[in-house]
C-alpha cells in the first residue's frame, strides 16, 4: 500500500475519532446544562444576576464549542484537499532559457 493511502486513512480514522469523541464531550455538557438549570430554577436563595451570569456562562461555552469544532473540521479539510492535490497529475514544468 502507497504511503500516501496509509497517511489518508489515518487521518480519516484520527477524525472519526475526534468526531465521536467530540459528539460525547457535547452530549455530556448539554445534559450537565439541563441539570444546572433544573438546579437554578428551584434555587431560589440564587440571586438573579447569579442565574444570568451562569446562563451567560452556557451560552459562551456552546459557542466555544462550536468554533472548536469549526476549526478543527476546517483543519480536516484543509488536509484533504492538499491530498487531493498531490494526487491529480503534476504538469511538467516548464524550462527556463
Amino acid at each position: 500500500m502507497e504511503q500516501k493511502q496509509i497517511v489518508i486513512q489515518m487521518m480519516e480514522f484520527n477524525k472519526k475519532a475526534f468526531d465521536n469523541c467530540f459528539s460525547a464531550m457535547s452530549q455530556l455538557q448539554d445534559q450537565t446544562e439541563k441539570l444546572m438549570l433544573n438546579f437554578l430554577e428551584k434555587a431560589d436563595w440564587v440571586p438573579e444576576d447569579g442565574k444570568k451570569a451562569l446562563q451567560d456562562w452556557i451560552v459562551n461555552c456552546k459557542k466555544s464549542r462550536n468554533d472548536f469544532k469549526a476549526a478543527v473540521d476546517d483543519g480536516y479539510r484543509k488536509v484533504a484537499e492538499f491530498f487531493e492535490q498531490a494526487e491529480k497529475p503534476q504538469a511538467p514544468a516548464k524550462k527556463k532559457k
